[in-house]
């Protein structure tokens, strides 16, 4: 009872950033309490799944297993394309030919020796994945970004994983797929990650 009543008193309350462990945190401060706020991404909850059947169980289990597998590396990548996207809006072809090239070189360095780990259902799952999220085929985001050559080849490549990268995601082709892949989010907003950055950085000022 005490704690309602100093939340019901609006000058007993107010909001301070604390550094604890060189962390930036925010704080509502009363007479009786200190209570940090922390903000979360997007969660996703899922309602339990029926099977007509065991293999079916069995391979939901698989896809995802597979799927938690790849998840760090759908998220980079989306977080990757979003940011990218961004930055070379308004550069000039050439600007946004040299940032690009470099940022492939960067890639490569990071991704290219885990992603040839991948089993072909892992790779099939971690592109349904990325393509469902920014709807867009691989083949025409490489395409984009990279040149119809390049593009060709990754399509090769996708052989690899016996997907075919000029498709793209087709919902209901694999419902189970569909499934498993609906409860991993791997969206990144990088306008709410700008806004929020900026108001980080504002000076701190006791509310």
């Amino acid at each position: 009872m005490g704690m309602m009543n100093a939340w019901s008193q609006s000058d007993s309350v107010r909001t301070e950033y604390l550094y604890i462990d060189g962390q930036r945190l925010k704080a509502m401060i009363t007479p009786d309490d200190t209570l940090f706020v922390f903000e979360y991404d997007s969660i996703q909850i899922s309602s339990p799944r029926s099977f007509k059947d065991r293999e079916e169980y069995l391979l939901y289990m698989r896809y995802k297993r597979y799927a938690a597998k790849v998840y760090p590396y759908a998220k980079d990548a989306v977080r990757i394309y979003r940011e990218a996207d961004y930055v070379t809006r308004y550069m000039n072809e050439k600007s946004r030919k040299v940032y690009l090239k470099h940022l492939q070189q960067e890639l490569n360095e990071k991704f290219e020796v885990p992603l040839k780990k991948l089993s072909k259902t892992q790779g099939r799952i971690l592109i349904e994945m990325i393509e469902r999220e920014i709807d867009m085929s691989l083949f025409d985001l490489i395409a984009l970004t990279r040149g119809g050559f390049i593009a060709s080849y990754y399509g090769t490549v996708g052989t690899f994983f016996d997907y075919d990268i000029r498709e793209g995601y087709m919902e209901g082709k694999d419902p189970i797929m569909d499934i498993v892949i609906k409860d991993f989010d791997i969206s990144y907003d990088i306008e709410k990650v700008i806004k929020k950055n900026e108001s980080e950085r504002m000076p701190m000022i006791p509310q």
